[in-house]
């Protein structure tokens, strides 16, 4: 009879032999302490794009002897535990995961690799565990449950530190619970887009919305963070009470409205909220059936319908590929082409003897997401920087730039099949990268299909008699669903948040002129901490979960810092914030979205850059590991009679 552990060993032994070899390589190393597996006949080739190069480009012979003496470790690790280099050194780290990319990584990069080494294996939420002791009447409020919340919530919950989560939805996950419109999914590895201190057992490489909804409800199940939440609660204003040294917040629920108080606030409202609906004369009066995808009724019936979509983002690409076997026809009106990378993992599942690779060997999951985070994220920076040498800048930003566009371009083309005429609609004239890349899952051979049609001519209006475009053309459609996106340049936009001196954070960012010092902390706003805020997203791609982990490890940092010096009040030095806006000024300048055939939702109505910060994930990494309180103006903290008394509960 089979025990346990020898179907496990069977099990993983079966995951060995279809399992990613640049993974494996390294997994090899760390358990056997062989270097030799760095080299020849196991030198892995740089692969192009973002394909996560299961083959490394090994010969058969050299990827079967790899798998048999993976087989062969990890077997030896079930058994033993033993793992010859359990921290491999910050050096060995960078030649390691150089070997498995294929390409040079700078030894900068050590530092991070080893904290994400340990994160990773030992399902870590950070360095140092030990709880704080916060006052008695200590409090922080969390506006929202989205992933950035549920991150906060986790770490504050591990520091011992008193906390509620206000969400004005009726449960958690932000845009995931919001949106949940045909096709909707993410176009981030799942593997990478997942916290460090929560693995799951995912069940393909690039998940449906419905599989990361239910993740992020796990995962609030797994840490209890149930008895924190406020669902169904709607933060209304924020105002800081200068004397208090405390945030007080109205907020309707349930149950009507009321106040409450927070010593420290970190706003986790998210970027793409609310959606934003196209200023079209005469949206109003059309007289079909009408929904922006943030806001799907799943009762739709979309079937023998003649369906026009606005928008060829994200959620158009995802949502028109999903509903174009159902519809009689498909109008697509496009402001603009976007670039879309091959999609070689998309719909693949995750074969069951690899979800037991990945849940059985952390060291297996650790190096498939460092080599992810890296090919993901920083490995793409050297192509959005302008060459002012470059002698092509009007289709490509550099040589390397440009190298990707033919690749996109070719890609295209292949898709079209016999559409020439569709050329000059699909390819974009801008620069790869100038708006959000996104993922091709079908797209352009869905454009090119005889029901299907491109509209690249301007909508001017829009009324009873259907959409009619600025040449003339009249569309009728029945249903119009509006995959606009999101008011993402309004910051903070779903409630008032007022600071010191009753100023609001209006007054200081205007409309759409957002600025924050780490996308955290705003002058005159003390005790406030955002998360995804002004120009935090890197822009290169990678991971949104990565961010918020490493904004709230900031935020916990300075919360930390408080309790343990006795600090009531902690606000952004002006000097520090503008000194650090004005570099970012300085980098993104000669970035790709700034190039001037690009318009992108990243920039506001002055040209200005605000959602991107065009720094590393090193930098920011590095930035946010320990917060440097001499970046504040500190207050000690106050006597405190009193100050529970004064919350009011829904």
């Amino acid at each position: 009879m089979t025990t346990p552990a020898e179907e496990l060993e069977r099990r993983v032994a079966e995951g060995v032999a279809v399992a990613n070899i640049p993974t494996l390589l390294m997994v090899l190393v760390q358990l056997t302490g062989d270097l030799s597996w760095l080299q020849d006949p196991y030198t892995v080739r740089r692969s192009f794009g973002v394909d996560d190069n299961d083959t490394g480009g090994l010969e058969p012979a050299a990827m079967g002897a790899v798998r048999a003496a993976a087989t062969r470790a990890i077997t030896s690790w079930l058994r033993t535990g033993e793992v010859a280099l359990a921290r491999p050194s910050d050096e060995l780290l960078v030649t390691m995961l150089s070997a498995s990319m294929g390409e040079p990584v700078a030894p900068a990069y050590g530092p991070m690799l080893a904290y994400d080494l340990d994160l990773v294996t030992r399902a870590a939420t950070c360095p140092d565990p030990t709880p704080v002791s916060p006052p008695q009447d200590f409090q922080v409020v969390v506006i929202g449950a989205g992933a950035g919340g549920i991150c906060a919530a986790v770490r504050l919950q591990e520091a011992g530190i008193p906390y509620t989560v206000v969400e004005r939805a009726e449960g958690v996950g932000g845009v995931w619970q919001a949106n949940h419109y045909p096709g909707a999914g993410v176009d981030t590895p799942n593997h990478l887009y997942s916290f460090t201190f929560a693995p799951h057992d995912w069940t393909r490489y690039f998940v449906l919305r419905d599989e990361l909804y239910d993740y992020l409800q796990d995962v609030v199940r797994r840490f209890d963070l149930a008895p924190h939440l406020r669902l169904r609660t709607e933060v209304q204003m924020a105002r800081y009470d200068a004397d208090g040294q405390c945030w007080e917040l109205d907020v309707a629920g349930p149950g009507g409205t009321g106040t409450l108080r927070a010593d420290v606030v970190i706003a986790a409202s998210g970027l793409f909220n609310p959606p934003k609906l196209p200023d079209i004369e005469g949206l109003e009066d059309f007289p079909g059936v009408k929904l922006h995808t943030a806001e799907w009724d799943d009762t739709l019936d979309v079937r023998g319908k003649r369906v026009a979509v606005v928008g060829s983002g994200a959620s158009a690409m995802q949502c028109v590929c999903a509903i174009a076997d159902d519809v009689a026809s498909l109008t697509i009106f496009q402001r603009s082409p976007t670039w879309a990378a091959p999609f070689e993992k998309f719909e693949v599942p995750v074969v069951p003897a690899v979800r037991a690779l990945f849940d059985a060997v952390p060291l297996y999951r650790a190096w498939y997401r460092l080599r992810l985070n890296f090919m993901w994220s920083d490995r793409l920076l050297p192509s959005i920087r302008l060459d002012p040498d470059w002698p092509h800048p009007e289709r490509s930003m550099n040589a390397t730039n440009d190298r990707h566009r033919q690749y996109f371009t070719n890609h295209i083309l292949s898709e079209i099949g016999e559409r020439p005429d569709l050329i000059d609609k699909v390819v974009p004239r801008y620069p790869p990268y100038g708006k959000r890349i996104l993922l091709d899952n079908g797209w352009y051979r869905t454009v090119a299909r005889p029901h299907v049609t491109l509209v690249d001519d301007p909508i001017v209006h829009i009324g009873p008699d259907g959409v009619s475009t600025a040449s003339g053309e009249r569309h009728d459609p029945e249903i119009l669903i509006l995959a606009t996106g999101f008011d993402v340049q309004r910051f903070l936009s779903t409630f008032e948040v007022v600071g010191r001196d009753g100023v609001t954070l209006r007054d200081v960012w205007g409309d759409d002129d957002a600025r924050a010092y780490l996308g955290t902390a705003v002058p005159g706003f003390p005790n406030l901490f955002c998360l995804y805020g002004p120009n935090s997203q890197s822009g290169a791609g990678g991971s949104i979960i990565a961010l918020l982990e490493a904004q709230v490890n900031y935020a916990m940092s300075v919360i930390t810092q408080m309790i343990d010096r006795g600090v009531g009040s902690v606000e952004c030095r002006r000097e520090v914030h503008d000194e650090y806006n004005r570099r970012l000024d300085d980098i993104l300048a000669d970035s790709v979205w700034t190039h001037p055939a690009v318009s992108t939702y990243y920039r506001n109505a002055r040209g200005r850059v605000t959602v991107n910060s065009g720094l590393s994930k090193l930098e920011f990494w590095t930035m946010t590991r320990e917060a440097d309180l001499g970046d504040y103006h500190l207050e000690p903290a106050a006597d405190r009679p009193n100050r529970v008394s004064r919350d009011r509960a829904t």
